[in-house]
């Protein structure tokens, strides 16, 4: 299982706000029956199996491009581990145990 943190910035809209774009982009997320994922006030984490992510990034990145913007910027981190499992809370719950420790 792989995470990614996509993050999407539409260029060129008529207004400073870009939520309605990136709610049509989180809605396409919808339609992945076996993604996770967060949304965050930078981004979205995206949980599952690594092909399946990207074909949603790609089609998250093509979503404002069917609303009338004319650029897009996307920024995509992706954290593969396969010597044991990963997800998006255990990564936390690792961090959390840690603080707790010291």
């Amino acid at each position: 299982m792989a995470l990614a943190e996509v993050s999407v910035l539409p260029i060129g809209t008529s207004s400073s706000s870009v939520s309605k774009y990136i709610a049509n982009c989180i809605s396409v997320l919808k339609e992945y029956k076996n993604l996770n994922y967060k949304v965050t006030s930078m981004g979205t984490i995206i949980e599952g199996d690594l092909d399946e992510i990207l074909r949603a990034i790609r089609r998250i990145h093509e979503e404002p491009f069917n609303h009338g913007v004319s650029r897009v910027v996307t920024a995509i981190r992706i954290d593969d581990r396969r010597d044991k499992e990963l997800t998006m809370n255990s990564k936390v719950d690792s961090v959390m145990a840690k603080l707790k420790e010291g």
